[in-house]
């Protein structure tokens, strides 16, 4: 999820003081951004767009804001070798399909399109029919190498788990001189945390996801457990038991609030014609 430059202003919102080592009792309360203007920070490579008026995140301890350009860039990976063959591979015996190539019947009505055994983004995001709370997901996904009108629109889009946690997509290739901020690139979790290394391949090629989610615990509206992620991009580990610390959002920190154990899964339109193939998802009980 990311936003074009001209965005309302947000008003301000409390959240939770949150600490990757535990959870934690107290609360801080923190403005969203006011305004929303893009920076830019230079580096040798090209440069990092990003906000600075946005809300420090206590879990960096306070170190660096939502969004912000200043911090640590990724490591960049090479990913191994695809496989050859051009089609996509297939689930798990124990898996539930969700797009094998031919229609969206496991997904809400939507404008996306199928065709030659992908899906390409439409307006609005895609819903799955079924809820689902702890999980195996492997999706496949494909940035388009037609420039996008601003950079915010390349290859921008996301896996929403739960409808509420979402792994960013984005063309985060290093043939680009213009990168997002590092909470926003390709396999964050969106606004909170960078993947461990960038392993984006070129757009115009698959990319492969494979995450294991736990979905957070609450006992009554108080939470007693963050969600968490572990995670392969293209069989590189990008997320290790990571606690994701809050629903996604745009230049904002949002508290946990309590839901259903089970939900759909989303994934992102953003108007930018990504294109997806191999969707399955093996359902974990606790």
């Amino acid at each position: 999820m990311t936003s074009p430059v001209n965005r309302p202003t947000l008003t301000a919102l409390s959240v939770s003081a949150l600490s990757t080592l535990a959870l934690s009792a107290s609360v801080l309360w923190a403005p969203a951004a006011s305004g929303n203007e893009l920076v830019t920070r230079k580096t040798d490579s090209g440069s990092i767009v990003g906000y600075k008026h946005t809300p420090l995140m206590p879990w960096t301890a306070n170190r660096y804001h939502v969004h912000d350009p200043d911090r640590p860039v990724p490591k960049r990976v090479t990913p191994g070798l695809p496989p050859t063959r051009p089609e996509a591979g297939s689930a798990p015996s124990d898996a539930i399909v969700l797009f094998a190539g031919e229609d969206l019947s496991k997904w809400k009505p939507a404008s996306w399109k199928v065709q030659d055994g992908y899906a390409e983004a439409g307006a609005g995001s895609l819903e799955t029919s079924e809820a689902f709370g702890d999980c195996q997901l492997h999706l496949e996904w494909m940035a388009p190498t037609t420039p996008a009108k601003h950079m915010m629109s390349r290859g921008n889009s996301g896996v929403i788990l739960m409808g509420k946690y979402e792994i960013q997509i984005f063309d985060s290739h290093a043939v680009h001189a213009e990168q997002i901020y590092p909470d926003g690139q390709a396999a964050s979790v969106y606004g909170e945390t960078p993947p461990l290394v960038n392993a984006c391949r070129r757009p115009g090629q698959w990319q492969s996801f494979d995450i294991v989610f736990t979905a957070p615990v609450f006992e009554g509206d108080k939470l007693v457990k963050r969600a968490t992620v572990t995670m392969l991009h293209n069989g590189v580990l990008v997320h290790l038991n990571q606690e994701i610390m809050g629903p996604m959002a745009h230049c904002q920190i949002v508290p946990y609030q309590s839901h259903p154990p089970k939900l759909p899964l989303v994934i992102q339109g953003h108007g930018s014609p990504l294109r997806f193939r191999n969707i399955w998802i093996r359902p974990l009980e606790r």
